[in-house]
């Protein structure tokens, strides 16, 4: 009796329903009270980012009475809520604020080499959307939820400068790091004629 118990365990994880790897991160878990009669009865609240890594980011906010149930609520409507983000390389391709409610969060480019130098909601929707380099500031609320709609925010509002090239019908070029395709050789030549 015991071995078809361990086939029929054994069947559901072999499937595995995701396609791609999902980045996966609970940002906050919030405990919540109601006062009843008999006493106090918990309930939990989770804020979860997920993205791809390849510029599909998003978030959900699960509630549940158990923690692994808000988790998978929270992580199941962030699925549904992922959205395109603007990306140059590895970083940003120029500054923006976000904002949402009290939240404000300033994102900067950066070179290769600096990494994220963001905390909490931002990093982890920095990470999942997959910029590797990046200066950021939080400047209004420090609530999680309101920072992390603040970021998304802000990366929806970022345009390459192909895609500001199409809208004007001219050619436009951001800062050199941010391009895909660098070229040494002016720098090369400029540090040749200061030697000279």
């Amino acid at each position: 009796m015991s071995e078809p118990r361990k086939t029929k365990k054994g069947a559901p994880e072999a499937v595995s329903d995701d396609e791609p790897e999902l980045f996966e991160k609970v940002v906050h878990i919030n405990r919540c009270a109601k006062v009843v009669k008999g006493g106090r009865r918990f309930s939990f609240a989770a804020l979860v980012v997920v993205g791809d890594q390849q510029g599909n980011v998003g978030f959900g906010y699960g509630k549940a009475q158990m923690v692994p149930d808000a988790i998978r609520k929270g992580t199941d409507q962030a699925k549904k809520a992922m959205s395109r983000v603007s990306i140059s390389g590895d970083t940003i391709p120029h500054p923006i604020l976000g904002t949402y409610d009290g939240g404000k969060v300033l994102l900067r480019p950066a070179r290769p080499g600096t990494g994220i130098i963001a905390g909490g909601g931002v990093r982890a929707v920095l990470e999942a959307a997959g910029i590797k380099n990046v200066l950021s500031k939080s400047l209004g609320s420090n609530n999680q939820l309101s920072v992390v709609t603040a970021t998304l925010n802000g990366l929806s509002q970022l345009r390459t400068a192909d895609q500001i090239s199409n809208i004007r019908g001219e050619e436009v070029s951001g800062p050199a790091f941010t391009r895909l395709s660098s070229e040494p050789q002016p720098v090369a030549s400029e540090a040749e004629e200061v030697a000279s």
